[in-house]
């Protein structure tokens, strides 16, 4: 099975490794330890806290087969600082909503990374797909739940 490569920035890939890292040595033990406590509360067959305990551990396990995953099918973009004005992976992009006059800022990253709070957007979302590639002073189409928003790429950095 052909597993999907995963699009990370430089500080992406570091986030990711840190929580790897994180889970493996600090979370780990803890919840070992919450499990421990909890047995020796006696009968865990109607033990709430044993049964917490090793959710979380079944969670924690999961997220680190995922982590390790993801980290194995990486592919780091670099920063372009060359100059270019055509949206691309890692770009910081200022789009302008033509039908409000509004202005937002995204960084265009992977997937794995996206997190619209934080302004980054991943390149298979509807504004992602629909600015990749293109150059700064054009206009994009973005089909959306509620119809069509027109944005302009004011600039791409």
């Amino acid at each position: 099975m052909v597993e999907k490569e995963i699009i990370l920035t430089p500080e992406g890939m570091v986030k990711l490794e840190q929580e790897l890292e994180n889970l493996k040595s600090v979370k780990r033990r803890e919840v070992a330890e919450r499990i421990k406590q909890a047995i020796d509360f006696g009968d865990i067959s109607e033990n709430s806290e044993y049964d917490d305990a090793k959710n979380e551990q079944a969670f924690i396990e999961g997220r680190i087969m995922t982590l390790d995953k993801m980290l194995r099918n990486a592919k780091v973009i670099e920063h372009e600082e060359d100059g270019s004005t055509i949206v691309h992976l890692g770009a910081k992009v200022i789009l302008q909503d033509l039908e409000y006059g509004d202005e937002l800022e995204y960084t265009l990253v992977g997937s794995a990374e996206a997190d619209p709070m934080d302004k980054r957007i991943s390149n298979e979302s509807p504004v992602g797909s629909a600015i990749i590639g293109k150059n700064e002073g054009d206009v994009v189409e973005v089909e959306v739940p509620a119809g069509k928003i027109k944005y302009k790429i004011v600039s791409v950095g």
